[in-house]
């Protein structure tokens, strides 16, 4: 069986057929300037760093026609889906919802809401609007998975300490092997990375 050198031991790989790559959140409303992230006071160019080496192993998985799942962090329009805490939790200039240079606030269908170009899906990619922080929360991620006959995740993404860790330890709960990518994920905040 074929490994990759990971902390804390090495990280066994299956069959390819049963690996899948999760890219978590990789959209305009948090790397790109007048996004949620750049209203909060944060500085998008540290996620943007991520983009070419993501953009490499997006490239490899589809050279191998590999699954590919991208998730996008966003709430229905009418934001029946998005609790009043995660609202008030915000306290850059911008909310969820609110009207931004890109269009409401991580509202699905909203301009700023969609993945960044140079990793948008193609077809037969999976993409999961995800509600919350994990990328199983109120989605059908674990069924496509189980559909797919997935054992097997490289997640990668943003942000390293909220989304990506959360979907990871879901993963991990529900007995998913998983590999954070590390040069494929960042934080606005180094000390968090």
């Amino acid at each position: 069986m074929a490994t990759i050198s990971a902390q804390l031991y090495e990280y066994e790989l299956p069959e390819a057929s049963n690996v899948a790559l999760v890219g978590i959140d990789m959209q305009r409303d948090f790397l790109e300037p007048g996004g949620f992230g750049d209203a909060l006071g944060n500085d998008v160019l540290r996620l943007q760093a991520i983009v070419p080496t993501l953009k490499r192993l997006i490239e490899r998985f589809r050279a191998k026609e590999l699954p590919i799942i991208h998730t996008i962090e966003c709430h229905q329009p009418d934001m029946s889906d998005c609790p009043p805490s995660k609202i008030k939790r915000g306290k850059g200039d911008l909310k969820i919802g609110d009207p931004g240079p890109m269009g409401r606030i991580l509202i699905k269908g909203e301009p700023g809401n969609g993945i960044i170009p140079e990793l948008a899906p193609i077809a037969g990619e999976f993409v999961i609007y995800k509600p919350g922080k994990g990328a199983f929360y109120a989605t059908n991620l674990e069924l496509i998975l189980k559909e797919q006959n997935i054992t097997h995740l490289f997640i990668t993404g943003v942000t390293t300490e909220v989304c990506v860790q959360t979907t990871m330890r879901e993963a991990n709960d529900r007995g998913y092997e998983c590999l954070m990518v590390e040069d494929c994920t960042e934080s606005y905040f180094p000390e968090f990375k």
